[in-house]
Order: structure tokens, then C-alpha cells, then sequence
């Protein structure tokens, strides 16, 4: 066989999503590391390994828990080993005895009986596809020193995949002393940690094979371990036809200079209560209605709410929603990370021929990113969609717009935006009024003025330009001045 061909026999992991991270998979006939801390999953992602295949011509091998309590846990997590052998290593057996103990405190140079010699008689006795060891970190405590310790370890793993198994083995992160060496005799190494804004893999090593690199965050629950895959906007991408979308109301398309364009981003910018989600209701209601998958992810409403409010407002948004031209998917901000929602997008995408997305708001997807990676990742996803020829919708909520520092976001992402619409309150003839208009789109020109605008039992009704010095609700006196085409100020 040639190298080639080598390198493209894989060994699933059999955790969902760590395949793809690891493009294929595992190159099988190696070894592979999984650190951690405890309680971070680690066995958990050993017994996905060892469920692949032919359980029975695998094998556990445990320094730490015996094999009742592993079959036990495994059981309770909907992943039993019923039929997976376990090779009881531990420095206690099952059954209290003290021979095997004091054995395992001898030196591993030491002929008969030691932990090193009973895996490797193991392994010539029955041949096993594949070993899961954990951990290692108990061994080391076995040998005199780290020299002793780095030459047993790297001894066992060559007999044991030269006998043509691929080998998991586990170390424990701050655990006395370093796992530096663990690290650096093994083929492939897998990071688990538990952050302040969740569980995250990290692949570090893959010798002979690509991965993605950067954290992926986990889950670890009943039915064992998911891995959601980071978003990379570059590995996907599709043909499509360049189109306007209208959004059914003539002046707003007009504003717009015929609509937004097909595989772009547009912004519905503005405060609290004036619009936004309405007027990217009526974009989302065109594209059902020419037979377009559609969906609108909500972190801020559920759906029941979404349809009472448009209701109210003549959109016969219930019967796209039955017929399943447009979906509306709630979204629990604090029980998504931004991989996992990813994800979620990408099904809707690549199996359900999604071609319009639809996120309101970004506030409420702020909820689910940890720390300050609001801005990558929301780039990441939008260059995907993008990509994939999907035109997103943006409902972004500012604090305030003022004509002599305009802002269009407040998290920095307008830059992402091919075209940005900025609703907002207006005071004219010592009324105040709603007021719609274009800051900014890449693709064409698109009309200069600005358009008073109300929200009517009849749906939205869109004014003539206004004239006149206008003053910014809760503010001084200032004239709203869109930008010229092709430009905007974040």
C-alpha cells in the first residue's frame, strides 16, 4: 500500500462532530493522547472510541476505576460496554486483594505481573483493533523516575499498535508534574477544558493529518459526548444566481434601489421598539411567498409571540409558517454556544435548502458568545451563509443615533454589512414620528432621503421623503444625513 493510502485509512472517534474536526478522523495503527481535567469527559470520549467497530475485539484498560464502576457509569450515560473487555489495572482490584497491589508498586522492569507486561499479553493474546488506556498519569507514580517512565510508556504503545491496534490513552491536567512527554511520544493530541463559557476541544498535535485548528465546544450528557465544529467560512462554498429580493412594500425597495441582493448582508439597525423585526418580517414574507426556504432564528421572543405581533398588523405570516415555506426557531441564548448554533445553521442550510436567514437580534446572540469574540463570530457565520449564497438578516439594536457621530452598531460589525437600513425616531412638527432609511449598500446606488414610516393594523405604511430639519428623539436638533453609496460609519 502507499504512503498515500496510508494516510487515508481513518478510525473514527465515534463522537459526533470530532471526526470532521480531525478531517476523516483518526489515522488508525496510531496513538493518540486526550488531556484533561477532571470530570472534562474524558473517559467518556475513550468509550465513544472503544463503541466503534467490533466492540469485543476492542479493549479498556483502567489504573483508576474498576470495571464495575466503569460498566456502570457507562450504562447510566447510554453508552454501555457490555460486550468491550476491561482490563483491571488498578492498583486495588475488584475484590480487595493486595497481590496485584503490591505488584504494581514493583518496577515495570521488574519480569511478570506488571502493568506493562499484563496489556502487552493482552495484546498478543487476543489482537485488539482498539485500547483505550486511563490513564497513564497513574503509572507514572510506578516508576522511579521520568526517564523510566517515557521509555515503559513509549515501549507499550509501539507493541501495541505494531500488533496493529490504535491506541487512546488519557493525562490528567494538574495532576503532580508535567504530561510534556505524554504529549510529546504521542501522535495526536486532543484537549478537553471547562471554561467560564463552556466545555472546548482543542486539537494541538495530528502527525500525517490536517485538522482544524482553534477551541470547538462540547457537550457532555446523557447519550455521552457532541463536538460542534467551529465554523470555517472557507471550506464551503456554492454557486448562485445574483438576484434582488424585495421586500414587498414599493418604497422600501425603492429606498433600497430595487432590494437587498442575494448573498449578502443587510443590517436593520435602530433602538428598542421602532421596527426592526417588522420590517425584516416583510423580507422573510416575500421570499416564502416565492417558494424560498426561509427561517428566522429568535433569541429575544418565542414563536407565539412572533405571530400574535405581526398578526396584529395584517401579515399572514401563521399560514407560511403551517405550509412550511418560512420557519421561526426560538433560540435559549444561555443554552447555545456559538458553535452549536452554528451548527444549527449549517443543517438548515446544507439539508433543508434554507436561503434566507434571518437573526433577531444581535443583542440576543451577544448572550450565547463567551468573552469579547462577538465580532469573529458572528463573522464567521456571516461569511459561511454568504458563501453558501444564503441572504442574512441582521435586527441589530443601537442606543442612540446622532447625525454629528453616526453610529450604526454598537458592536462594531458594520463593516460586515453589504447594505444597512437605519430605523429611528424623529421629531417633526412637535411630533414624533418613525423614520426609515439607507446608510449604506455595496452593491448599487440607492435613494439619498429619509422616509417617515408607521406600523399600521394594515402592515407598514412608508411616506414620501421628509424635508426639513429634523431632531433626534431624546436629543438636540440634528439632519439625518445618509451616507452616498457604497459608504457608511460604524
Amino acid at each position: 500500500m502507499s504512503d498515500q493510502g496510508a494516510v487515508e485509512a481513518r478510525a473514527s472517534t465515534g463522537v459526533p462532530g470530532l471526526d470532521e474536526i480531525l478531517h476523516g478522523g483518526l489515522i488508525a495503527g496510531r496513538n493518540y493522547l486526550v488531556r484533561g481535567g477532571p470530570g472534562s469527559g474524558k473517559t467518556t470520549l475513550g468509550v465513544h472510541f472503544l463503541r466503534v467497530g467490533e466492540p469485543a475485539n476492542n479493549l479498556f484498560v483502567t489504573l483508576g476505576e474498576t470495571a464495575e464502576q466503569l460498566r456502570d457509569n457507562a450504562h447510566r450515560s447510554g453508552l454501555p460496554l457490555d460486550v468491550v473487555p476491561i482490563l483491571d489495572a488498578s492498583p486495588v482490584d475488584a475484590e480487595g486483594g493486595s497481590e496485584q497491589a503490591y505488584n504494581l508498586l514493583e518496577s515495570w522492569e521488574v519480569e511478570g505481573g506488571t502493568v506493562h507486561d499484563r496489556i502487552v499479553e493482552y495484546a498478543r493474546n487476543h489482537a485488539p483493533q482498539r485500547v483505550f488506556i486511563d490513564s497513564l498519569t497513574q503509572l507514572r507514580y510506578l516508576t522511579p523516575d521520568g526517564y523510566q517512565f517515557r521509555k515503559q510508556v513509549l515501549s507499550l504503545l509501539r507493541q501495541l499498535t505494531a500488533n496493529g491496534a490504535t491506541v487512546m490513552f488519557t493525562s490528567e491536567i494538574g495532576a503532580a508534574g508535567s504530561d510534556d512527554d505524554l504529549q510529546f511520544l504521542a501522535d495526536g493530541v486532543i484537549q478537553l477544558t471547562r471554561t467560564d463559557g463552556g466545555r472546548v476541544c482543542t486539537v494541538s498535535k495530528m502527525r500525517g493529518s490536517g485538522f482544524f485548528e482553534g477551541g470547538h465546544h462540547y457537550a457532555v450528557g446523557d447519550g455521552g459526548m457532541v463536538i460542534y465544529p467551529r465554523l470555517v467560512p472557507e471550506e464551503h462554498n456554492r454557486a448562485f444566481a445574483q438576484e434582488s429580493i424585495g421586500s414587498g412594500i414599493a418604497a422600501v425597495d425603492k429606498l433600497t434601489g430595487g432590494g437587498i441582493e442575494r448573498g449578502t448582508v443587510t443590517v436593520l439597525s435602530g433602538p428598542s421598539g421602532v421596527g426592526k423585526s417588522t420590517f425584516g418580517a416583510h423580507f422573510m414574507q416575500e421570499a416564502a411567498k416565492r417558494g424560498e426556504r426561509s427561517v428566522i432564528y429568535g433569541f429575544d421572543e418565542g414563536r407565539a409571540t412572533f405571530e400574535h405581533r405581526l398578526a396584529r398588523i395584517g401579515m399572514p405570516i401563521q399560514e407560511m409558517l403551517e405550509s412550511g415555506a418560512l420557519a421561526f426557531e426560538y433560540i435559549e441564548p444561555m443554552s447555545y454556544n456559538p458553535d452549536r448554533f452554528a451548527l444549527l445553521v449549517r443543517d438548515a442550510v446544507e439539508r433543508r435548502g434554507v436561503r434566507v436567514v434571518m437573526l433577531d437580534s444581535l443583542s440576543g446572540y451577544r448572550q450565547s458568545i463567551p468573552g469579547k469574540e462577538m465580532g469573529t463570530r458572528i463573522h464567521e457565520l456571516t461569511r459561511y451563509l454568504v458563501n453558501m449564497g444564503v441572504t442574512v438578516i441582521l435586527v441589530n439594536e443601537v442606543k442612540s443615533i446622532v447625525a454629528q457621530e453616526p453610529r450604526a452598531t454598537d458592536d462594531g460589525v458594520s463593516y460586515l454589512a453589504d447594505t444597512i437600513i437605519l430605523l429611528r425616531y424623529m421629531e417633526a412638527e412637535g411630533e414624533l414620528r418613525k423614520s426609515v432609511g439607507v446608510l449604506k449598500k455595496r452593491t448599487s446606488d440607492f435613494e439619498k432621503s429619509v422616509r417617515a414610516f408607521d406600523i399600521t393594523e394594515d402592515g407598514i405604511r412608508v411616506g414620501e421623503p421628509m424635508r426639513g430639519v429634523l431632531g433626534g428623539a431624546g436629543g438636540g436638533a440634528d439632519r439625518f444625513a445618509p451616507a452616498g453609496a457604497g459608504h457608511g460609519v460604524d
